[in-house]
């Protein structure tokens, strides 16, 4: 049996940053699986290609259970299953959050998580273009770009957003969050800059590092209580991995707990009705799953100024050179937006896609055109992962609970409205050919309705492996798992609750610190705080 100081299971966008921090100690070894492919398909490095990538090799391809809160409708829930994780199939957005959420996590359990304490490792990841400031930093694995395409009606967006009262924001990791503007990505010379292409590609040939991929992890093996290494599957081969300090799972929101149930750990009914052996009671596993619920009003266009076909020979050989439409990380333009002046932060957020995204973005877009979504940041919904078969190649049944919460609906219906009035404002509403997919009338009512009959993920779940002290946390501040040893999970699924922006920023700075956590490190936090 392979012996490594850590198996670390899922290549995305935290297991990446962990291999190569923890790899960076010559005399430790580290073994890093992926149950997908290495990331070589083209789709994955244009950055306008992203929803090519869907239900392909490189995805999940998970559908939620039936969701009371959106008339009863099942929703796609796109998950990357490559090198890279979902950091090589998402829209690139470089939102760190809001400095309010790593202080209500610090204050409710999550000790050490501040917003402070958090800067450095932002600064640490990252390598803007910009240059360093008291916020930002240089030299870091993550490349973070000004965007290169910026499509007209993404300008027209952030002018007639300002005419509806909305001010502009030119850093929404900066000093305030409110506002709108184009939103910094992840890319290098207009292509993806994933966790895989950052941290992982560049440090490969460490001897002490290994990468396996097309292994599906089946389980975490213990020695009684305390985690010694991970079993796995390769087609029909089961192979069997040694940790001798740690495993780290990096499975994120839905595979994170759906490998440790499947491991043993959860809640003992459940555990003896699926015939698993109980290892360690945890009650939490599973629960408090959390996502940014989005609607988009979607119109038709007077010019062909739109991303509906883009992808042609003329346009690649531009991408080749870092610049043209390919290069857009689709959703260009968008902001933050309090829809109550009582709210002492933003509660939904804009995303600006010049093109038209149909059907979960699963079909090609009918004609040219925009989509216009809304978020709710912060929602109040909770659901449930859940293991459905001892079979680990079974997918769990995943319920969102979306716009189940009240609060949920009323931020939804207000920040929508909010959508419809910017789309009539100039310059966006000269633009505008004909009303695709919008809500009947700006009423409440007509609102709700379209916005339950609408509703998908925004890519955003986190919360199932909850960080925190109280009955139902499954893992500590130092992401270890309750009830074991030598186990603990660094991803998404840890945090409380899902941060106000774009998650993809929040995991990689967890990984950086959990990788210090777990060497026994720490670093000095600055007097400067995240935005707000």
């Amino acid at each position: 049996m392979p012996s490594y100081d850590y198996v670390i299971v899922g290549a995305g966008s935290a297991g990446c940053v962990l291999a190569n921090r923890l790899s960076e100690d010559p005399d430790t070894s580290v073994l890093l699986i992926e149950a997908g492919p290495p990331d070589t398909a083209d789709f994955i490095h244009i950055p306008a290609a992203m929803a090519a990538l869907f239900r392909s090799q490189n995805d999940w391809d998970y559908t939620t259970g039936f969701e009371p809160g959106a008339d009863g409708r099942r929703i796609y829930l796109p998950r990357g299953k490559t090198l890279g994780g979902s950091s090589s199939i998402n829209a690139m957005i470089y939102i760190r959050g809001n400095r309010v959420d790593w202080d209500e996590w610090a204050a409710g359990g999550c000790a050490g998580w501040t917003s402070e304490a958090m800067l450095p490792y932002f600064k640490r990841a990252e390598d803007n273009e910009r240059g360093e400031d008291a916020v930002h930093g240089v030299g870091g694995p993550l490349r973070v770009s000004d965007a290169r395409a910026r499509s007209v009606t993404a300008e027209a967006f952030v002018e007639a957003a300002e005419a509806a009262g909305l001010p502009r924001n030119e850093d929404f990791n900066g000093e305030q969050q409110d506002g709108v503007g184009f939103y910094q990505v992840t890319q290098k010379d207009g292509k993806r800059h994933s966790t895989a292409v950052g941290y992982l590609h560049p440090v490969a040939d460490r001897p002490n590092l290994t990468v396996e991929t097309h292994l599906q992890a089946t389980k975490v093996l213990f020695d009684g209580t305390r985690a010694v290494g991970v079993q796995a599957l390769r087609l029909s081969d089961l192979l069997e991995f040694t940790a001798e300090r740690e495993v780290v799972v990096c499975g994120g929101a839905y595979n994170s707990p759906h490998l440790l149930t499947l491991s043993g750990l959860g809640r003992a009914e459940e555990l003896e009705l699926l015939q698993i052996p109980l290892v360690a009671e945890v009650p939490g596993m599973g629960l408090n799953l959390s996502d940014h619920p989005t609607s988009g009003l979607t119109c038709t266009i007077r010019t062909e100024d739109s991303l509906k076909d883009a992808l042609n020979d003329e346009n690649l050989g531009r991408w080749m050179e870092g610049q043209g439409p390919l290069t857009s990380n689709v959703g260009e333009s968008g902001g933050f937006f309090r829809t109550r002046e009582d709210l002492q932060v933003p509660d939904v957020q804009f995303h600006m896609v010049p093109a038209m995204f149909e059907q979960e973005g699963l079909v090609p877009p009918p004609a040219h055109g925009f989509t216009l979504s809304c978020c709710v940041l912060r929602p109040a919904s909770r659901g449930q992962v859940a293991v459905v078969s001892p079979d680990p190649t079974t997918k769990p049944l995943i319920v969102h609970n979306y716009l189940d919460a009240e609060e949920d609906v009323r931020s939804m219906v207000k920040g929508v409205q909010k959508a419809l009035e910017i789309i009539e404002a100039e310059p966006l509403g000269s633009f505008v050919e004909a009303r695709h997919l919008v809500p009947e009338s700006a009423s409440d009512a007509d609102v709700e309705a379209f916005v339950r009959r609408t509703v998908q993920t925004i890519y955003h779940p986190v919360g199932t492996c909850k960080m925190g002290d109280d009955p139902l946390a499954v893992v500590d501040a130092d992401c270890r798992v309750h009830g074991v040893e030598g186990l603990r999970v660094v991803d998404a699924s840890v945090f409380p609750s899902v941060p106000r922006g774009n998650t993809n920023a929040p995991v990689i700075a967890l990984a950086e610190r959990a990788a210090d956590l777990i060497r026994g490190r720490t670093t000095a936090a600055p007097d400067v705080a995240l935005a707000g």
